[in-house]
């Protein structure tokens, strides 16, 4: 059954103890009880925006690398349904300065159709693509899977007929709670496959990115930043380096090939 709006009220209201919940889930019993309920299933891609991406010059054929954006378009063009949130529930919940909290995700799937109409709205292809557009334009980054904690607020199912795409700030974003969560859970968010990030020569240890990186994935060591293991590949500590230090690149020219493959063995759009 759809969530009514007095409800989705009452989530945005505890959006601030996501972080303790959060570590809830590293206790014996309530860890799998979180993850049957809330994570069930996931599988989440964070996508690094188009505008920081390097295509390294070895691949066969660097200038027909389609961007990691491309992704998303393709599920647009396949879906058959397609639903924007009239806002976003973490930069409402959170009174968001920095970006706008109007733009909200886009669902896709047969799922979307028990979506209070109060929340959103049906749009069409060319509808969800300019979302989109407007949401890169917007400085925003996105995620993109199977992700059932939308099923559970929405009230709407079964997971396998809904496809999120969060577009999402580095201030408000839900998965800030990666470093709190149980580290099973937070395996089921990962980079796109083919990216890699890493610290150049040119780092000065000036700790800009520390604080950016909003995973707390990044840390100074002998006065230089270190990338640790499980960043997701969002790409900004990229965005935010005074001196260019820090580079994404793509090292396959099939990863938005491989990015689809996966998402559709995970979800159905159709």
């Amino acid at each position: 059954m759809s969530r009514p709006t007095w409800m989705v009220k009452l989530i945005e209201i505890g959006f601030p103890l996501r972080f303790m919940l959060a570590r809830l889930t590293r206790l014996p019993v309530l860890d799998r009880v979180f993850d049957r309920w809330l994570f069930d299933r996931d599988d989440i891609i964070y996508m690094p925006k188009d505008r920081v991406v390097s295509v390294e010059k070895d691949l066969e054929t660097p200038r027909q690398t389609v961007l990691p954006s491309e992704v998303i378009h393709r599920f647009i063009d396949a879906a058959n349904y397609h639903w924007v949130m009239n806002f976003c529930i973490c930069r409402e919940s959170s009174n968001c300065k920095d970006y706008p909290q109007s733009l909200g995700c886009l669902f896709m799937g047969k799922a979307v159709l028990g979506i209070n109409p109060a929340l959103g709205r049906l749009v069409s292809k060319d509808e969800a693509h300019e979302h989109i557009r407007r949401c890169d334009e917007k400085g925003l980054f996105h995620l993109i899977g199977r992700n059932k904690l939308d099923t559970v607020w929405l009230g709407i199912g079964p997971g396998e007929n809904l496809l999120s795409v969060c577009n999402c700030c580095p201030c408000c974003c839900l998965w800030r709670f990666m470093p709190d969560i149980n580290p099973q859970i937070a395996s089921k968010v990962t980079r796109m496959p083919g990216v890699s990030v890493e610290v150049t020569e040119a780092c000065t240890g000036c700790g800009t990115c520390g604080p950016a990186c909003f995973i707390g994935k990044i840390s100074l060591a002998d006065g230089h930043s270190v990338i640790a293991e499980g960043c997701v590949g969002c790409g900004h500590c990229v965005e935010v380096c005074p001196n260019n230090a820090i580079k994404l690149s793509i090292h396959d020219n099939l990863y938005v090939d491989r990015s689809v493959e996966r998402l559709i063995k995970a979800v159905k759009v159709e």
